[in-house]
């Protein structure tokens, strides 16, 4: 924390006792460590440097690590200073509390700090985001130059947004590297409060590199397309037998896949066209996405929007992917942006790569969210106002409480709940958006600014008809409301319709976090499914 918090805590290990905290047992534990890792140890020293102009000469060094910083997401050096003023009172004169690159700075060195922070400049030039993405690719090469042919290099993301990856990956890449591997390691607290009721990554993606090799060749990009799928696939079966969820599995993923990409100098098609890493980044990310359905919903939907012909419609697809990617490593299954029962968030702190939200729902960025979509032939603005709400950038989710109306109008479930139990002996027909007008006006630009176009009740039918999800949220709303007799009619009556509804509502109770409301809603409503 950047903060320097009251601690209940000993100075120092407690000489007489024998518990975890004492003298004995620290000592131990810490000769077992150094055993562990062998005695083969030598003197070593350390400097303050520049990243971007390291001291070591070529070919020096068997590891390269780092944790980099992420645009403006933590300003480091300013944070800095608030532990610097008292490091220099207790070690006065000490040649590495001093900034060696502006002798007159009595705080820490800000001049080529790497940093998006338009505030600062650096040679004239504002510290903007062109201007981290260029130095963040000079860091990336210097560190290829220093390393050994048979070196090993790591760089620890724990970014969420792929804008971000892109452009750091981008400067891997071109910097001379061949990312072979991507481990999530559990470093966040479960319990920090950032963690709680967030889509927080639970993990850092630590991707494994090494040196490319100056002869590499150039890549054929049918080769790589047709390498990617079991790639991905065996990592993604791999990380999920380790336990690893969500959006950790997402990022995890993208290190395998990227090895296929950036072991050649360039990729190119057969019309002799260079391919770019977003472009690449386009079919990694529609493969999760396709796996991701085919494991939640059944094989048949991760063929949809290509060409295939799914049972569940686009909704019920949209749905489950965003729980899916809202799933945690830490736990089982994700947490809301809210409460336990999708309300109030209580976060305390910041974080670069999740939307902070004071509302009801599950949330998710809304580039993350449309990567999944679009290549699966997901449109997001179609379903927004029904399933979704965009707002400043974040997808949210819509709960199930804010459907009511949406589904059964102003007189709301319970005279939808009269109309069933009068026709439970008949065949009851659900209708649902009682209240949208038979046509619809759209302003839209014609040969005058003033035209407008009738959009037909036909042309709108698909999308305003009941689809699998809307009669799951139904009867999930009649189970909230207490409606046991029109609930059992409405279930006999979907069960004959089709076998979609339980195979999503299964599907669902599955995805929802195991504390929310909709996950209670579902149970107890399939409780009551006719056997």
């Amino acid at each position: 924390m950047q903060a320097l918090p009251m601690r209940w805590e000993f100075a120092e290990s407690v000489v007489s006792s024998e518990s975890s905290g004492g003298f004995t047992t620290t000592v131990e534990n810490i000769l077992s460590n150094l055993k562990s890792i062998g005695w083969n140890w030598g003197s070593g020293t350390f400097e303050l440097a520049d990243a971007c102009e390291h001291p070591l000469p070529n070919n020096s060094s068997g590891i390269w690590f780092t944790d980099p910083p992420y645009y403006d997401a933590v300003p480091y050096s300013d944070l800095s200073d608030f532990f610097f003023v008292w490091l220099k009172r207790a070690l006065p004169g000490r040649p590495l509390l001093c900034d060696p690159y502006d002798p007159a700075n009595p705080l820490t060195p800000k001049t080529r700090e790497i940093v998006q922070d338009e505030t600062k400049s650096f040679k004239g030039d504002p510290k903007d985001r062109k201007f981290f993405e260029k130095r963040m690719a000079t860091a990336f090469a210097e560190g290829r130059r220093l390393l050994m042919d048979d070196g090993i290099g790591c760089v620890v993301f724990a970014h969420k947004t792929t804008e971000g990856w892109e452009a750091l990956l981008s400067g891997l890449i071109n910097g001379g590297w061949v990312i072979n591997a991507s481990w999530p390691i559990q470093t966040e607290q479960v319990s920090r409060p950032r963690a709680r009721e967030s889509a927080a990554l639970a993990t850092s993606v630590h991707l494994v590199c090494r040196p490319r090799s100056v002869e590499a060749s150039v890549g054929d990009w049918t080769d790589v397309l047709r390498e990617l799928p079991k790639r991905v696939g065996t990592w993604m079966e791999r990380l999920q037998s380790e336990g690893v969820r969500g959006a950790d599995l997402v990022f995890a993923c993208i290190g395998p896949a990227l090895e296929i990409f950036s072991r050649h100098a360039r990729v190119e098609t057969a019309e002799g066209r260079e391919v770019d890493l977003a472009e690449f980044l386009e079919k990694v990310w529609e493969l999760v996405g396709k796996a991701a359905l085919a494991q939640v919903l059944g094989s048949a939907e991760a063929g949809r929007g290509t060409g295939a012909t799914a049972a569940l419609e686009e909704d019920a697809r949209l749905t489950a992917l965003f729980l899916w990617t809202l799933q945690s490593t830490n736990g089982g299954n994700g947490n809301s942006s809210g409460d336990k029962e999708g309300g109030e968030s209580d976060d305390e702190e910041e974080d670069e790569d999740t939307p902070k939200s004071k509302t009801k729902g599950f949330s998710l960025i809304f580039d993350v969210a449309r990567r999944f979509a679009q290549p699966l032939g997901i449109h997001l603005p179609d379903w927004e106002g029904r399933i979704i709400e965009i707002e400043k950038g974040v997808v949210r989710l819509l709960p199930v409480s804010e459907r009511a109306k949406q589904l059964f109008g102003e007189e709301g479930a319970g005279i939808v709940a009269d109309q069933l139990e009068r026709e439970s002996k008949t065949a009851p027909q659900l209708t649902l958006f009682p209240d949208r007008e038979e046509n619809v006006t759209v302003k839209g630009r014609g040969r005058s600014k003033a035209s407008s176009i009738i959009v037909s009740d036909e042309s709108l039918r698909t999308r305003r008809e009941a689809t699998t999800l809307d009669r799951v949220h139904a009867a999930m709303l009649l189970q909230k409301g207490g409606r046991a007799n029109a609930l059992r009619t409405l279930l006999k009556a979907v069960q004959d319709r089709s076998p979609d509804f339980l195979r999503l509502a299964n599907a669902l109770s599955a995805l929802y976090p195991k504390d929310s409301e909709e996950k209670r809603l579902l149970d107890a409503m399939l409780l009551a499914v006719p056997r």
